[in-house]
C-alpha cells in the first residue's frame, strides 16, 4: 500500500521551491506550494493479471488507478494524477474524492465577495493525505499565473491564489479542479509500488479529470485501456 511521505514544513516535494501563498480555512492556513525538475527514473515492469505495464520513465501526466483490495482508506478506489515524478520522488493529486466543502464556502473564507455563483456549488476535492492545508488547482490552459507548471498541453497545475481570485471574478480557466492536500512518494517508492501491483497506470485524460462524474472516474479510467476493474481479483498479479 502507498506509504505517505510527510516532508518537513516548507520543503517542496521535488526540486527547487516555488513561491507559495496561504489562505485561511477552518483555522488552517492553506498554502499553494510546489516545485518541479524532470529526471528519468530506473526502468522496471509490473504485471497485473494478464496485463503488463512498463515503467519506462517519468510517470508524470499519468493516472494512477488504485487496484481493488487497496487496504489504505486514503487511496481505496482512487484515481490520482501524477503531476511530478523524478529521481527525488513523486507528487500526485487525487481527482475523485469530493469533500463536503464547496468553492463558494472556500471563497467566503478567502473574503472573495461577489464571487461567481455559477461555480459556487462545485466541490473542493481531497487531493491526498499529505499537507491537507495546501491547495492545488488543476485546470485547462488559461492566463499566466504566479506559480504554475504544465502537466500536459491540456492540463496545468497552479499553486498560487491568483487563479482562485480569477475564478471568483468569473475570469478563471474554463475547467478547473480545486483540491486540498496531495499524495507524495519518496525516491523510488512509487516504482516499488508499481512492481507490487498496487496501481494500474494510464495516460491522463482531461475528460476524466474535468468531465466524468466523480463516482465513475475509477472505472472509466481503467476502461481507457480496456480493463473492467470490477472483474480484477483483489489478489490479481501476485505470484
Amino acid at each position: 500500500m502507498p506509504l505517505i511521505v510527510c516532508r518537513p514544513s516548507g520543503r517542496a516535494p521535488t526540486g527547487a521551491l516555488l513561491r507559495f501563498l496561504g489562505f485561511g480555512y477552518g483555522g488552517l492556513a492553506v498554502n499553494f506550494e510546489c516545485a518541479f525538475s524532470r529526471v528519468l527514473v530506473v526502468s522496471g515492469d509490473c504485471r497485473v493479471d494478464t496485463w503488463v505495464m512498463e515503467i519506462s520513465g517519468s510517470l508524470s501526466n499519468q493516472l494512477l488507478i488504485a487496484m481493488p483490495g487497496m487496504a489504505d482508506p486514503n487511496f481505496n478506489s482512487t484515481v490520482t494524477l501524477i503531476c511530478e515524478h523524478n529521481a527525488e520522488g513523486a507528487l500526485g493529486v487525487v481527482v475523485n474524492r469530493p469533500m463536503p466543502l464547496s468553492l463558494g464556502s472556500l471563497f467566503e473564507q478567502l473574503d472573495l465577495t461577489d464571487a461567481d455563483q455559477s461555480i459556487a456549488d462545485y466541490p473542493v476535492l481531497s487531493g491526498g493525505p499529505v499537507a491537507r492545508e495546501r491547495g492545488f488547482v488543476l485546470h485547462k490552459p488559461a492566463a499566466t499565473y504566479d506559480s504554475s507548471i504544465v502537466v500536459s498541453p491540456d492540463i496545468h497545475l497552479t499553486l498560487s491564489r491568483d487563479v482562485l481570485d480569477a475564478m471568483a471574478a468569473g475570469s478563471g480557466p474554463d475547467q478547473t479542479l480545486v483540491a486540498l492536500g496531495y499524495a507524495g512518494w519518496d525516491a523510488g517508492q512509487l516504482e516499488q509500488e508499481m512492481l507490487g501491483n498496487t496501481w494500474l497506470t494510464v495516460p491522463a485524460s482531461p475528460d476524466i479529470i474535468f468531465d466524468v462524474p466523480f463516482p465513475d472516474r475509477w472505472s472509466v479510467a481503467a476502461e481507457t485501456i480496456g480493463i473492467d476493474i470490477s472483474r480484477i481479483s483483489v489478489h490479481a498479479g501476485h505470484a
